[in-house]
């Protein structure tokens, strides 16, 4: 019996059918933060006179994006308050004490994202900063540092940020002066691909 002109392109439809039904999704890609080449420094004017410089040295957390869909990007982190370090121990033990961070009661500060709109690499990142017991909506600008594979066969995305805060919103209240009211808060963030 001859086949019917029809069989071949059926059965070809068929097998394409069942190809795109065993694609797994596409899905973000989800990164946990590499805490060895990740920090928060912070910025704050010295009495008018000068700028003091400092760190975070401890920070955790994870993120998810998908190339295709940037807008869906998502990261959760904490820094450990008790890690802030500005090369000067007796300062670095009056910051963590109750005039400043108070880190016995609050050991850590934490940030979550709740929206991210990216365009070719930049983009803004807006989520919920708590600080010192006191959460706060914030958004600032994010830059796409660079992305790719590692000598190790990893693969690695890594942002900055840069963060304006005003430390009275926190509770931090010590007085330092009028040009120390405000800090800056920059943000490096290198997660390995899971």
């Amino acid at each position: 019996m001859p086949s019917s002109p029809f069989r071949r392109p059926m059965a070809l439809f068929g097998l394409a059918a069942a190809l795109l039904m065993a694609t797994p999704e596409v899905r973000a890609a989800a990164f946990d933060i590499d805490p060895d080449h990740s920090f928060v420094e912070f910025r704050i004017a010295h009495l008018g006179y000068s700028v003091l410089k400092g760190r975070f040295n401890v920070v955790r957390g994870s993120f998810d994006f998908d190339e295709k869909n940037p807008a869906a990007a998502a990261i959760t982190m904490e820094v450990e308050t008790t890690s802030i370090d500005t090369n000067h121990a007796k300062r670095d033990k009056h910051l963590r004490s109750g005039d400043f961070l108070d880190v016995e009661r609050y050991p850590k500060a934490t940030f979550k994202s709740v929206s991210f709109v990216e365009n070719g690499g930049t983009g803004r990142m807006s989520g919920d900063l708590t600080l010192h017991g006191v959460t706060r909506r914030v958004e600032f600008p994010v830059t796409l540092i660079g992305s790719g594979p590692d000598p190790w066969g990893g693969f690695r995305r890594g942002y900055e940020g840069h963060l304006e805060i005003v430390r009275a919103d926190y509770g931090i209240a010590h007085n330092l002066g009028p040009a120390a009211e405000r800090m800056t808060l920059d943000l490096f963030i290198e997660g390995i691909r899971r």
